[in-house]
């Protein structure tokens, strides 16, 4: 199933660079040709991923017994014990990155010794387990077109019109998102007594500080991307499309005011909604902000915040209006990101390798856990964010 995927992203990107060659010699009937085999392909390439879901389902809930996860973990473990090489598999990646857990993560057993280093900041952003995940494995890269503007209709009177030719409506533009990996790599650090587990128990916590490194790493990618010479992926800061224009709509700010929620509310969407499945991903110190900010009477606080879940996420009660809110550590301070999550798309290009390492942190008796692995993300909708960032003041 992975390779036809992989035939048919092929024929998906031949077929959009027929239809772009016709839109641009004015070749209507071409043009509409290929986007009517681009939607035939879509669907194929929709069927094919949620054939490859199930299967992947399939696997995770009747394949493997508790034996069998156990007698897996072992036998990696015992790899990694001996310095070997060992690979998350793509779907193991996408059930840590989307739910924040590991197959192996209830073989751990209570131990005399501790084996992790604790502290630091050990919550990661929610936005990872809210942005779309897909698996490109096999792939050198991904397109994803979008509509940037659709055709309007026209209006004439019936008398007027009989018999004359009616006036063409302007053509629907589209852009193009390209996805393309970049090799991410990730480095924890553990107690040497990790050694003392059993070899299931010391994989599952390899896996799980690898996993918690890789979501880390990738939050920072969602937001910020991240380009070394030609290679390049795409935060939501950072979105362009093939012809290297903005994908997200952007604006800068003096300060956080009691107007700035309402700014990025309105600004965001198409004018005939307002807001849909949108939330707000900012840094804690902003939050704070936004909750100081006192009506006139300078008693009385403006907006309400409400944290829910982990504490990661909220809500924030502007008179009749709920906006969801995501802590972003990534960001940079006073950058305020608005938008539908789901508009961006993060890719996996392959599987998760990692290794441990005894001799980089041996005098402080650590355990180093390497990972390698190649990411690659883009924003697949027009004015998908808002992003406002706070503009530097003027000496």
């Amino acid at each position: 199933m992975k390779r036809k995927l992989i035939a048919l992203a092929a024929d998906r990107k031949a077929c959009l660079d027929a239809a772009e060659n016709a839109l641009n010699s004015n070749d209507q009937a071409t043009f509409d040709s290929k986007m009517e085999e681009l939607k035939n392909i879509d669907g194929q390439i929709k069927d094919v991923k949620a054939l490859i879901a199930a299967q992947e389902t399939v696997i995770d809930t009747d394949r493997m017994s508790a034996g069998e996860v156990s007698d897996m973990m072992a036998d990696r473990g015992e790899k990694i014990l001996n310095h070997e090489r060992v690979k998350i598999t793509t779907g193991e990646i996408l059930k840590g990155l989307r739910n924040a857990v590991t197959i192996g993560g209830t073989l751990v057993q209570p131990t005399g010794a501790g084996s992790e280093i604790h502290g630091g900041e050990d919550a990661i952003s929610s936005i990872l387990d809210l942005v779309q995940v897909e698996d490109y494995t096999g792939l050198s890269g991904y397109e994803e077109p979008y509509v940037v503007s659709e055709f309007d209709g026209t209006a004439g009177g019936i008398g007027t019109n009989s018999g004359q030719a009616r006036t063409a409506s302007d053509d629907p533009t589209f852009g193009i998102a390209q996805i393309k990996p970049v090799e991410v790599t990730t480095t924890s650090y553990v107690d040497r007594n990790i050694a003392k587990l059993s070899p299931a128990n010391y994989y599952a916590k390899v896996q799980r500080m690898a996993l918690r490194a890789l979501r880390r790493k990738a939050a920072a990618l969602i937001v910020n991307g991240y380009s070394v010479s030609s290679d390049v992926t795409y935060g939501i800061k950072t979105a362009v499309n093939k012809a290297g224009s903005a994908i997200c709509a952007a604006d800068t700010y003096s300060a956080i005011d009691v107007n700035t929620l309402d700014d990025l509310y309105f600004a965001y969407g198409a004018d005939s909604e307002m807001g849909g499945q949108a939330a707000l991903f900012l840094k804690k110190g902003d939050l704070k902000t936004i909750g100081q900010l006192r009506g006139t009477n300078e008693k009385r606080r403006l907006f309400t915040i409400t944290p829910q879940g982990n504490g990661n996420r909220g809500v924030i009660a502007d008179g009749g209006v709920q906006i969801p809110y995501v802590l972003t550590p990534p960001l940079s301070d006073g950058d305020l990101i608005y938008g539908n999550p789901l508009h961006y798309i993060l890719g996996l290009f392959g599987d998760y390798e990692i290794r441990v390492d005894e001799s980089v942190k041996s005098v402080e008796r650590l355990h180093t856990i390497l990972g390698d692995v190649a990411l690659g993300g883009n924003v697949v909708w027009h004015h998908g964010f808002v992003y406002y960032s706070k503009a530097l003041s003027q000496g």
